[in-house]
């Protein structure tokens, strides 16, 4: 008998640890203005923990709407859609944001030889994981979304800021980047409002910014991805920064007894078996983080470590399904074990 689960976990990807406790999106310092809202397709959060106001978490939020209206592919409304919808027909004028956004994400799919690749859209429609009614789609469909599914035939043209989908039928998925974006383009606000310290939450995507009143350092607990209640088997330690992971846990259903999950390989079309349960980017670079988080995942962990070598002072945590920790070069300096269930491989 066929068996479909669906869970979605947002907020819990990482979980952000303060003195006093763990930090949750519905804040217990009262004191400190937050603002909480359904946003990018997920529960977004933002608390001020030294300067700024109401006023400056409204335009944080409106910011992420705005983001939002340009970016979705899961709406009818948006630029994204628009150019999904003139595939092969024409190209489409888009916002500034919009074409930074895709520019990021191709200049990431030629870094990756296509494993990291922003055309994927044919393939998360057709699995649809995180919207209900997932099963296992015919494989006839699959290679057809597969053929569809190739960043080299997205076209920019920087002069008249357009984007041409050059096949019928192709279509642009920002979901592995877009979050990255907003969390750096509220940073922005941040630093205009003259904010000294922040924390950003957007659907477990962590940007710490500024420093806190008494200097202590940021700590954001790495989630165990073997639960379902936020629970963190590590700690990463420092100054601003932001931490992103890409995980199995995070959107997935199981049928007979297997488990698929949200991350898709564009070579054959089904999501990635490589053994890897999650990757952990510690970056300064939100956009940045975001896009490592699924290349690393996507490429495992031999060729994510020599992908990392390019980005000086990012740090990955990748996670296998053995329970063994792998870090990058310099990742043990920032990231202590916490869970004795877990083990940090020899390397």
């Amino acid at each position: 008998m066929r068996h479909s689960k669906i869970m979605t976990l947002r907020w819990l990807a990482v979980a952000l640890l303060l003195a006093a406790g763990t930090f949750a999106a519905t804040s217990l310092y009262a004191e400190e203005p937050t603002k909480t809202d359904f946003v990018l397709g997920t529960v977004c959060t933002v608390r001020l923990i030294e300067g700024g106001d109401k006023a400056t978490l409204d335009e944080a939020f409106s910011r992420l709407r705005a983001i939002e209206d340009h970016m979705s592919a899961n709406r009818d409304d948006t630029e994204i859609s628009q150019v999904n919808a003139m595939a092969g027909k024409k190209p489409v004028k888009v916002s500034e944001d919009t074409f930074y956004v895709i520019s990021k994400a191709l200049e990431y799919a030629r870094l990756t030889n296509g494993a990291f690749d922003p055309s994927v859209g044919p393939l998360v429609k057709l699995w649809n994981i995180g919207n209900g009614g997932e099963k296992v789609p015919p494989a006839k469909e699959i290679l057809a979304a597969k053929a569809l599914v190739d960043w080299r035939q997205v076209v920019l043209d920087t002069t008249t800021r357009t984007v041409f989908l050059k096949k019928s039928g192709m279509r642009l998925d920002l979901g592995a980047i877009a979050k990255g974006y907003a969390a750096d383009e509220i940073e922005k606000i941040l630093m205009n409002h003259k904010v000294k310290a922040a924390v950003i939450d957007l659907g477990g995507n962590i940007f710490v910014f500024g420093s806190k009143k008494d200097k202590s350092p940021w700590r954001v607990g790495i989630q165990n991805p073997e639960s379902e209640r936020g629970e963190y088997l590590g700690i990463v330690t420092g100054g601003q920064m932001t931490v992103v992971t890409s995980g199995v846990y995070e959107r997935y259903f199981i049928e007979n007894g297997k488990r698929y999950h949200h991350i898709l390989s564009t070579q054959t079309g089904f999501p990635v078996d490589n053994g890897l349960v999650s990757v952990s980017i510690i970056s300064k670079s939100s956009i940045d983080a975001d896009a490592l988080s699924t290349s690393l995942f996507i490429l495992g962990i031999e060729k994510g470590m020599e992908f990392l070598k390019q980005f000086p002072d990012t740090y990955a945590i990748f996670i296998d399904k053995d329970k063994k920790i792998y870090l990058s070069v310099g990742a043990g300096k920032v990231f202590t074990l916490q869970d004795n269930t877990y083990r940090l491989a020899e390397q």
